[in-house]
């Protein structure tokens, strides 16, 4: 990587693994069955020229957001924290107030993947929460699946001064090859210039043990010709990556594609994006 070029992993997780907690990590994923704390993080950073993070939530507790606010002020390269509050709370107001008082608390994410009703977040109570979110200066990651974008683009709609960005590129089917209509509903949300999204996770939505660069192109095309260089960050998912690859993999991945860009650009992508859409200083890399 160009040493003009500074590198925000804008997407990883912690945790203290526990069957109960993360019984969303099945027998097939046993990889991931043990903790993962800012050391192993560490230790993937300085292998690969890594200068911070963004600590994303995987558990749906205050709990969980209390502790990642723990280990951001312990861990100076942890750069911010998008936690978990239950945006649906009659005391939400309160309980944004309470985290928003700590200064690497940067956003809010609801595992909107796992919810039954594709319409989730459109129930009044959900919008209710996102509408909070902006007196505290504090982002919306949006973590869902394709049969839930039609209801993203509404949201995104219903609150156009809200930053939101889209995890994950939105998983589409990339291990059976589906595009089109992922494509289509991107495009749409693209539109919005107050929604960026995550050149993340993209290998866990493809064949595990059997993917290749190019499974990955024209879903990288659909993002970079939708949101163009200024809305495109980089994140690893690390360590949910290790199900299909390591550290070094994910961001060759994104390397490879964007190995041709201008210096600009690729700035951009691996760190400067973040950097904004988080609201982060720039003094906070040195």
């Amino acid at each position: 990587m160009d040493k003009n070029i500074t590198t925000i992993d804008a997407h990883q997780h912690f945790w203290n693994y526990h069957p109960e907690t993360h019984s969303w990590i099945s027998d097939d994923m046993s990889v991931l069955k043990r903790d993962f704390l800012a050391a192993d993080l560490k230790a993937q950073f300085d292998q690969n020229g890594v200068a911070g993070s963004i600590a994303v939530q995987a558990d749906q507790s205050e709990r969980e957001t209390l502790f990642l606010l723990e280990l951001a002020a312990q861990n100076d390269f942890i750069k911010g924290v998008v936690g978990w509050v239950d945006l649906r709370s009659p005391a939400v107001e309160d309980r944004l107030a309470h985290f928003a008082a700590f200064p690497k608390m940067k956003g809010v994410r609801h595992v909107v993947q796992d919810e039954p009703d594709v319409h989730f977040v459109l129930g009044e109570a959900f919008q209710r929460g996102i509408a909070a979110l902006a007196k505290y200066k504090l982002t919306y990651d949006i973590l869902i699946f394709p049969s839930q974008l039609e209801a993203v683009l509404q949201l995104v709609k219903n609150f156009p001064e809200q930053p939101f960005v889209v995890d994950h590129i939105a998983k589409p089917y990339i291990k059976d090859g589906k595009i089109d209509q992922w494509a289509k509903q991107m495009r749409a949300i693209a539109q919005h210039p107050n929604v960026y999204c995550k050149l993340s996770g993209m290998i866990t939505e493809a064949n595990w043990t059997a993917w290749s660069y190019a499974d990955f192109v024209p879903y990288m095309d659909v993002v970079f010709e939708a949101f163009g260089m200024d809305r495109v960050m980089f994140g690893s998912d690390f360590p949910v990556c290790l199900l299909a690859g390591s550290y070094q993999k994910v961001k060759g991945l994104v390397q490879e594609y964007t190995q041709s860009f201008s210096l600009e650009a690729k700035q951009k992508i691996w760190g400067v994006n973040a950097l904004r859409f988080y609201n982060l200083s720039k003094e906070t890399l040195s």
